[in-house]
């Protein structure tokens, strides 16, 4: 069983994002709010905590939404979920699209941070079923 650590959102694309206590989530759109929402495959990202546990312990110093993930969650097993595995946490049901992805330009997480994990690390997804979300609640593969 998994946890959402932290939810994160950010009003323009390729920036750090700010932790939020909760966010409502649009089916079939992403998060209100937050400008990697739309009609698209990746409305929703994703980063394990132990991955950004790890960038921190080898001096990384980043908070949450540094690398510009939606939600960090611990306990499920990020490196395993697949094109078409769902997750639920409450009412809200989503479906990963993506692994990972190509960084054409370094953004500014790069420029600030070094380097950026979530071209290889970050997951996304689309909202299957919407509803809110709020930092702590459980999250588990459906």
């Amino acid at each position: 069983m998994g946890k959402i650590e932290a939810i994160c959102i950010s009003e323009k694309k390729g920036t750090v994002k700010r932790p939020v206590e909760e966010a409502l989530l649009v089916e079939e759109f992403g998060i209100r709010g937050d400008a990697h929402a739309g009609k698209w495959h990746r409305q929703v990202s994703i980063l394990g905590y132990e991955k950004i546990k790890e960038f921190n312990e080898q001096g990384g110093k980043v908070e949450d939404g540094d690398f510009g993930e939606n939600l960090i969650v611990s306990g499920i097993d990020v490196d395993s979920l697949a094109v078409g595995d769902r997750l639920q946490a409450g009412d809200v049901v989503l479906e990963v699209t993506q692994r990972g992805k190509e960084c054409h330009s370094h953004c500014e997480i790069y420029k600030r941070v070094g380097k950026c994990i979530m071209p290889t690390e970050g997951i996304f997804l689309r909202v299957v079923r919407g509803g809110t979300l709020r930092a702590n609640d459980e999250i588990i593969r459906a």
